[in-house]
């Protein structure tokens, strides 16, 4: 049994990294940190031709097709190089409609997004860090929907908004449609953009589905930022070695001492082992469903953890440097703090797994 990446599936990953290291380096990171921009729209139409957009919708509807592993591994190159962008909005949005959405929703819908010429988001956050399927308390009234939603992302930018309903369901809402309206809101990391949507009779078209999709979803989202945070956190060790092996005090680089030594190797064999646990809780995914809601689970508070712990050291061994707001640490220190928010922070998800264990 081979309990390796396929060699398509490393491809998959090198591929993205070099895309974003050549799209978006640290400069243009910069300078959208700088601005406070929305979305990269010229990044995200070239991502989307990369096939990055339609990675989860079926090949008849103009998808790649692939499974949940695979974008488990582009989120990995996407973390280790903090790309910006509303992947996973989008991704999340592309998987309800595939899992729960009717034949003519699937077919108006999901060659759009799959081109990118659609940008999706989800809308899940509410008052009181409510961010599970059965927290959500929006009511569908004669198809329309009132309520606010909290941190939702790129809200400026989505065409189609994917927003979790009382009762564990899920909604399309377009952004056009009467009764919406969003707002932005400064963010840490501004590579993701977040902000509030808020419905007044807005019209909505609900899912057929109920509410083992939603949380199907939510699982896929915390496999989704797992990934992610792995990448980031695998990138803030390199660049932890890479200045401690440039870096000299007292007539040697700083990685000749041992306690610098230590802090490095502690957030190495943290870092290393944590990416079985991605890529298995992204298998069950598709191939394990009984097991996929503890694994992601897991995977989300765990990995969540550790990149904060990794960003962290790589701040503090870069000494003052690490700190400004010109050098790149910040970068992955914010993405870190996201990927430990978003869905739900790590001590909520381990409640979740001790009890899906039966503990």
């Amino acid at each position: 049994m081979d309990f390796d990446l396929t060699e398509e599936q490393y491809m998959l990953n090198d591929t993205v990294r070099r895309f974003y290291e050549k799209e978006a380096p640290t400069t243009r990171l910069l300078e959208i940190f700088d601005t406070g921009a929305g979305l990269d729209r010229p990044l995200w139409n070239r991502s989307a031709e990369l096939g990055l957009a339609g990675l989860l919708v079926p090949e008849r509807y103009g998808g790649v097709g692939l499974e949940m592993l695979d974008l488990a591994v582009a989120s990995d190159a996407m973390g280790y190089c903090a790309a910006p962008g509303p992947l996973l909005g989008h991704s999340l949005l592309t998987l309800a409609l595939t899992l729960g959405g009717s034949d003519e929703q699937k077919a108006r819908w999901l060659p759009g997004l799959a081109s990118g010429d659609l940008v999706g988001s989800i809308a899940f956050g509410e008052e009181g860090d409510a961010w599970q399927p059965e927290q959500w308390s929006l009511a569908i009234s004669d198809g329309r929907l009132s309520g606010t939603k909290k941190n939702v992302l790129f809200p400026a930018d989505a065409d189609l908004f994917l927003v979790g309903v009382e009762g564990g369901g899920l909604a399309v809402v377009e952004s056009g449609a009467p009764g919406v309206s969003t707002q932005e809101w400064d963010g840490v990391d501004r590579t993701r953009r977040i902000g509030g949507l808020s419905l007044d009779e807005a019209p909505c078209a609900p899912l057929p589905c109920d509410s083992v999709v939603a949380g199907r979803v939510r699982d896929a989202g915390l496999i989704f930022l797992a990934a992610d945070a792995y990448g980031g956190a695998h990138r803030s060790v390199q660049m932890t070695v890479d200045y401690a092996s440039e870096r000299v005090q007292f007539g040697k680089t700083i990685a000749h001492f041992q306690g610098v030594k230590h802090q490095i190797a502690d957030a190495a064999t943290e870092v290393e082992p944590a990416r079985a646990l991605v890529w298995y809780a992204a298998y069950a995914f598709d191939h394990r469903p009984e097991e996929a809601p503890r694994l992601a689970a897991l995977a989300k508070a765990h990995l969540a953890e550790v990149y904060v712990n990794a960003s962290r050291t790589m701040v503090m061994l870069h000494g003052g440097i690490g700190y400004t707001w010109e050098f790149h640490c910040q970068f992955w220190l914010k993405r870190a703090m996201f990927d430990r928010n978003y869905l739900g922070s790590p001590s909520v998800h381990r409640e979740r797994a001790a009890v899906l264990a039966g503990w």
